[in-house]
């Protein structure tokens, strides 16, 4: 869902820190829009899509903004649960999700215009009232919530990064983690899927030593204890092992294409779940 795909991206300009200056976990692109994402944009974006949270042009929050419970009532027109997902992709996951919960709200964040298109698109066919759509960093947006907002979060199938230089650009990182804690609600809680298994052991590196997050997942798992790159990820059958607590499947993911191609693949499904402590 959250993959992307960085080929045809001029490496310099991914790892450019004069033209970064933060540490990124995408790489900046542009796509153009088919017809009938188009159309959708254009017959459903000012419904759907939040253009008063990012600068314009940009994927920071704009000066001064801040992400309250009174923005969330004034745009969603309810004071319900807010869930964000954090790179919703082509937006199957939120969109059955929003469906599925009115009584909730959905916050949809994604870089890629295409991905921002397609999500309106499925938004705006089954009529849903309770989902917004942001083009913007999520790290970025975090620091700018007020305390409590989020009920829940959710980052599935985030991109994996795969060559050890760029583990630094993968999006579950402390700081990230900082943030998300105070924008959660008491027993809030963050939810993370990877089929990477390297990305499995980093999320549990992040995540499990915090005092401020619980590891409620309820399945003991074999991972290696040390990571491997993308040139070495073969040996990892022959690293040493140990157990970390996994969760079950989220029953409340949809089964995309992007992960049915995972499995087929023959990679395991890491779920998590860490409740704000």
């Amino acid at each position: 869902m959250a993959q992307q795909n960085i080929e045809g991206i001029d490496s310099a300009d991914a790892v450019n820190p004069l033209r970064d200056r933060k540490v990124l976990s995408f790489v900046r692109r542009s796509a153009r829009l088919d017809a009938r994402l188009q159309r959708a944009m254009d017959n459903h974006a000012a419904r759907y899509v939040l253009d008063d949270i990012a600068e314009e042009g940009r994927l920071d929050p704009a000066q001064g903004f801040g992400f309250t419970g009174a923005y969330v009532r004034d745009h969603w027109g309810a004071a319900a649960p807010l869930t964000v997902e954090i790179g919703s992709g082509q937006g199957e996951n939120v969109v059955a999700a929003a469906a599925a919960h009115p009584e909730r709200n959905f916050l949809a964040l994604e870089v890629y215009d295409p991905g921002v298109a397609h999500t309106v698109l499925l938004a705006a066919k089954h009529g849903l009232g309770n989902l917004r759509v942001a083009r913007i960093n999520a790290p970025e947006l975090f620091a700018v919530m007020e305390p409590g907002v989020v009920d829940e979060a959710w980052t599935f199938f985030p991109d994996p990064w795969p060559k050890m230089r760029h583990h630094k650009r993968r999006i579950v990182q402390p700081e990230l983690a900082a943030r998300m804690h105070d924008a959660l609600g008491e027993d809030g809680v963050w939810r993370i899927a990877t089929d990477i298994e390297d990305y499995a052991l980093h999320v549990h590196e992040v995540m499990d030593a915090r005092d401020d997050f619980e590891n409620v997942g309820g399945l003991t798992v074999s991972l290696p204890t040390a990571h491997v790159g993308k040139g070495n990820a073969g040996q990892a059958s022959s690293l040493p092992h140990a157990d970390f607590v996994e969760s079950p499947r989220f029953e409340g993911r949809v089964l995309t294409n992007f992960e049915r191609k995972g499995l087929d693949a023959g990679r395991v499904i890491h779920d998590f779940t860490y409740r704000r402590v």
